[in-house]
């Protein structure tokens, strides 16, 4: 039985992670998109389990912790992303993953990464590496997925939808999947 810990990234008060005009909160987006997901993997029998809580912001070193302490096979931690404080031009889906990853991390990264963009058909900003906690501190593939620009007009618009929402969800969960038959963890 494969485990999978999803990761809402930030938390409910973490200051400033919305969209300029105020009505998107990034938690919202990110743990609505984890429960969706969960619910997704759930039916096809993976334990799926959460290193984020809905009513406090978990320090990242604990997230990272839950995940080692429960030897999961991945960790996706999900966002919106943003580009400065204002509306600008900035578009698109990325992911990350650590800097010096394995095989296996670069081959979950980028599952999950063409699925988002064959399901979302968003600007393909490519897979990336960063120094990121939650990627350096978990002992397992680890990788952060930028849903879209929250500082976009037209993307923050998709990322307050429930049909964005279940589309991301849905495209995180068949890149992990199809990551996980190849991996033959399930």
């Amino acid at each position: 039985m494969a485990t999978i810990i999803l990761d809402a990234g930030h938390g409910p008060n973490t200051a400033g992670k919305r969209s300029p005009d105020g009505k998107l909160v990034e938690f919202r987006f990110n743990s609505e998109v984890a429960e969706l997901l969960r619910h997704y993997l759930l039916l096809e029998g993976v334990d799926v389990f959460y290193s984020h809580e809905n009513s406090r912001d978990v320090p990242l070193s604990e997230r990272a912790s839950i995940a080692n302490r429960l030897d999961a096979d991945a960790f996706v931690s999900i966002h919106a992303n943003a580009f400065g404080n204002g509306w600008n031009e900035a578009q698109g889906i990325e992911t990350y993953m650590y800097p010096q990853v394995s095989k296996r991390t670069a081959a979950l990264a980028n599952l999950i990464h063409s699925s988002m963009i064959s399901a979302c058909g968003r600007k393909d900003r490519g897979v990336k590496t960063a120094n990121f906690a939650v990627l350096r501190e978990t002992k397992m593939p680890a990788v952060l997925v930028e849903c879209g620009f929250m500082t976009n007009r037209e993307e923050a618009s998709l990322l307050l939808s429930r049909a964005y929402r279940v589309q991301c969800a849905r495209a995180i969960g068949f890149g992990i999947l199809s990551w996980l038959y190849h991996e033959k963890i399930v």
